[in-house]
């Protein structure tokens, strides 16, 4: 089963967060954590790596309702949104919702799942 939805632009890495940070707020969503993983790594370890940004993005209704059918559902969000570089293409790639249904088998999530699906599909869309 594929995990992801993705994207890859022939845009730099910078201009690329810049356009996911927009598309995503676009559709609801708002961003909770960063983690730069290129940076941390290179702090505490030493070690150099392309351009690999983690953004928690969180669209409030749709956790609201995903915490409503499973609290322990905050387990698996906020939903991922990576951006990273991959030779000179730039990697867009989004936790796909449609796994937080096949981890919980639980069918009351499908709804908020496809929801969820649909407004990062159509972030992604956007940056195309």
């Amino acid at each position: 089963m594929s995990y992801d939805r993705t994207v890859r632009l022939d845009r730099d890495f910078a201009t690329t967060v810049t356009a996911v940070r927009e598309a995503l707020a676009a559709q609801g969503f708002g961003i909770l954590t960063e983690i730069d993983v290129a940076a941390t790594l290179k702090a505490k370890l030493g070690h150099d790596m392309e351009d690999y940004l983690i953004l928690g993005a969180c669209n409030p209704p749709l956790a609201h309702r995903a915490l409503e059918a499973d609290r322990s559902i905050g387990l698996l969000l906020p939903c991922n949104v990576v951006v990273r570089t991959e030779g000179t293409t730039t990697v867009v790639q989004a936790l796909d919702p449609a796994t937080l249904v096949a981890l919980t088998g639980l069918p009351a999530l499908e709804p908020i799942a496809a929801e969820a699906a649909r407004r990062l599909d159509a972030a992604l869309a956007a940056l195309a």
